[in-house]
């Protein structure tokens, strides 16, 4: 519906508070600018205003004199990661919570993606409205942190979908189609970026939303033109929600194999797709492998509860004695093998993981285990990226102003110690971060 709908996301450009954005000077840098083409070698990059003057090959720029020059010879340049699938204030220590959702854990979870090289993120429901103050602060440039784009409280099931521990504030669960549209006229009051919905019987446990539910969300947010994401995990509910408009299906297909109908029916629609792999790793991949506790790359980002329990003895029989994770192993292996078919069908597949919403979804950590994931399910290192920035950028409707690196767009960039073309893991080796120009320290830095 995204070529049928004008949807009103802000189209500002994300400003962020300094004393001042100094000129920079990026010399003989490998640039993979976002757009899937191969990377281009000894590029010269200009940032100036928090924006990307100039890109080109090695031949004098017109920079101020006071501009710092960074010699970047066998480093690699991207456009910052769009998380369009993340979560904030669910998690309290290593458990979820009710009560996580204050504006302290927000903003420390908004700093944490942003010194991942997460530049901009949806928060894809379970949000409080003290998410919004902080996103009107961003957007005029009095707060830093990872972009942020909301879906307000998102809409479920009355005993269903979502099952975590929520507060009043946080959840709809209409009843009616009449109940449904009038949350999602109360959200786009609050002018939210998106609305949210969960459509999943979690196995048949629950109660699944009814498509009467979910037509008249679909329909009212487009109404106030708003595009719509869905939670969802099986192939035949995929069909249904396509059909019915839904702007983004915000999961894999993961209770069998993806069929041509959906595939021609989300080309046809224009359905964006994310495949969050690090939802269903999430249950068993820590306890398969120990060692990856012992990573600083996830340490710094992980409260340090988190990790104490993945490191326990108790965590690891749990996960052995658990019946559910055989159903697990199988939903993740079938949403790769779901990946490469729609990708290869021609799908917009954009890039999110789920962060935040448990525990074991760790921000920072989970974006780059995710890339991984998305190269292991047969793409390349660059069309994940591409994935993570071009597309996300498109979802979100931000692509004027981000997700490529381009002259004009903002400065929201990671520079690499290596290629991530021959190993997607040389993501983590972060040099810089700049977010609109400005940089910011990255939590783990490669020298």
């Amino acid at each position: 519906m995204f070529a049928a709908i004008a949807f009103a996301l802000p189209l500002l450009p994300f400003a962020h508070p300094q004393a001042k954005i100094s000129a920079t000077v990026i010399e003989h840098v490998r640039v993979i600018d976002g757009t899937g083409r191969p990377p281009i070698e000894n590029v010269t990059v200009l940032l100036e205003g928090g924006k990307i003057a100039f890109v080109g090959s090695q031949k004098p720029v017109s920079a101020p004199k006071n501009a710092k020059t960074i010699d970047a010879t066998g480093q690699t340049l991207i456009p910052g990661l769009i998380n369009a699938h993340g979560h904030l204030g669910l998690v309290d220590g290593a458990r979820n919570s009710a009560t996580a959702y204050t504006e302290e854990n927000v903003l420390a979870a908004l700093h944490l993606y942003e010194r991942y090289g997460v530049t901009t993120m949806l928060s894809l429901g379970g949000n409080r409205d003290l998410i919004y103050p902080i996103r009107a602060k961003q957007r005029v440039g009095s707060l830093d942190g990872a972009s942020v784009f909301v879906a307000d409280r998102g809409i479920g099931v009355p005993d269903g979908a979502p099952p975590l521990p929520l507060a009043a504030d946080q959840i709809y669960r209409p009843a009616t189609p009449e109940e449904a549209r009038r949350d999602v006229q109360a959200a786009a009051s609050r002018h939210t970026d998106f609305i949210k919905i969960w459509v999943d019987s979690l196995g048949g446990a629950k109660p699944k939303m009814q498509p009467a539910i979910y037509e008249a969300v679909i329909d009212e947010a487009h109404r106030q033109h708003i595009p719509v994401a869905a939670h969802v995990y099986e192939l035949a509910d995929a069909k249904l929600l396509v059909n019915a408009g839904v702007d983004v299906l915000a999961h894999s297909v993961r209770d069998t194999t993806v069929d041509q109908e959906l595939m021609d029916a989300m080309k046809q629609r224009g359905t964006f797709y994310l495949p969050t792999f690090t939802v269903d790793e999430s249950f068993f991949v820590f306890a398969d492998h120990p060692e990856i506790t012992n990573d600083p790359f996830l340490e710094y980002t992980a409260n340090p509860a988190i990790v104490a329990m993945l490191r326990s003895d108790d965590y690891r029989r749990s996960v052995e004695q658990n019946a559910s994770i055989a159903q697990h192993r199988k939903d993740f292996s079938n949403a790769q093998h779901n990946l490469k078919l729609l990708h290869d069908a021609g799908i917009k597949v954009g890039f999110g993981t789920d962060s935040g919403a448990m525990p074991t979804r760790i921000p920072g950590y989970a974006e780059h285990r995710e890339l991984e994931l998305m190269v292991a399910a047969g793409l390349t290192p660059i069309e994940a990226i591409h994935s993570a920035t071009q597309v996300n950028a498109q979802l979100l409707q931000i692509a004027g102003q981000t997700g490529t690196i381009a002259v004009g767009k903002q400065a929201d960039l990671i520079l690499l110690a290596a290629n991530p073309v021959d190993n997607i893991q040389n993501t983590r080796k972060i040099v810089r971060i700049w977010h609109n120009g400005r940089e910011v320290e990255p939590a783990i830095v490669t020298k």
